[in-house]
């Protein structure tokens, strides 16, 4: 993506396939150097669900040069929508109900990050050492809870939580969510497989990005998703911001 920005991005990228799975369906696009990431979650109990995720995260990952983020972020939902197409067609020649995946996208140019999502992959903002849920999970159990009908805690153990209602190659046509924020010096932000999100507690979470190191906390979250059962497969994706013209930082005089 074309951008002037002030800010310095990184990031690492991990993915695990668990403790009772025997292939991997997750996969993660980690590109710092073009403001890019992603996670997608292949559909569990679904054909070829390893290939739906990797699908998505390769359209996403050859997108060109362009200018702006409002752009860039047209351009991924374009592309998502372009292989949810292919997905349905490969679906009907192989009589299959579904081949598909979730996807969570975060995209970012100066201060500003677009982020799209359909599924329960999720993106998390950690920032003045509290956590923020950026995204909203497309489920049965989150529509559930929204609506009042179920309290957070029951939501965590309710038996169909992992039925989700949108995902790519789900439907003929993709419905994708958008929202955007204002990226701030020291932003922490996780992308992340329900193979983590639904082992790791929101203040774990917060304990393994308090360090602000991308690839020491990504390790973290994996080992702790593998400590609290690895029951699916594992992904996060750690993005860190950094503005390197904070009037808050110490610069040393280079003539000392």
């Amino acid at each position: 993506m074309i951008c002037e920005t002030r800010f310095r991005w990184t990031s690492a990228a991990m993915s695990h396939v668990g403790l009772v799975r025997q292939v991997n369906e997750d996969s993660c696009l980690e590109q710092a150097e073009r403001n890019l990431w992603a996670v997608a979650d292949g559909m569990g109990g679904h054909a070829r669900g390893d290939v739906a995720s990797r699908m998505v995260v390769d359209a996403l990952a050859t997108m060109p040069a362009i200018d702006g983020l409002d752009s860039f972020t047209a351009e991924a939902r374009r592309r998502l929508q372009a292989v949810n197409t292919q997905l349905r067609t490969e679906a009907a020649m192989r009589d299959a109900y579904i081949i598909g995946s979730t996807v969570v996208v975060l995209l970012a140019c100066g201060e500003r990050c677009s982020f799209l999502w359909a599924g329960d992959s999720r993106l998390y903002l950690y920032r003045d050492g509290l956590l923020r849920q950026l995204s909203r999970d497309h489920s049965q159990v989150e529509e559930l809870r929204s609506s009042g009908q179920l309290s957070a805690e029951d939501a965590l153990h309710h038996p169909a939580r992992n039925l989700i209602t949108r995902a790519v190659g789900a439907a003929d046509t993709l419905e994708l969510d958008e929202d955007s924020i204002e990226a701030r010096d020291g932003d922490m932000f996780l992308l992340c497989s329900d193979g983590v999100s639904n082992e790791v507690s929101e203040q774990e979470m917060c304990d393994a990005l308090v360090c602000g190191n991308c690839r020491q906390a990504a390790e973290a979250l994996i080992a702790l998703a593998l400590h609290g059962g690895g029951r699916d497969n594992i992904s996060a994706v750690v993005v860190r911001a950094e503005d390197l013209f904070s009037p808050e930082k110490t610069l040393l005089n280079p003539a000392l």
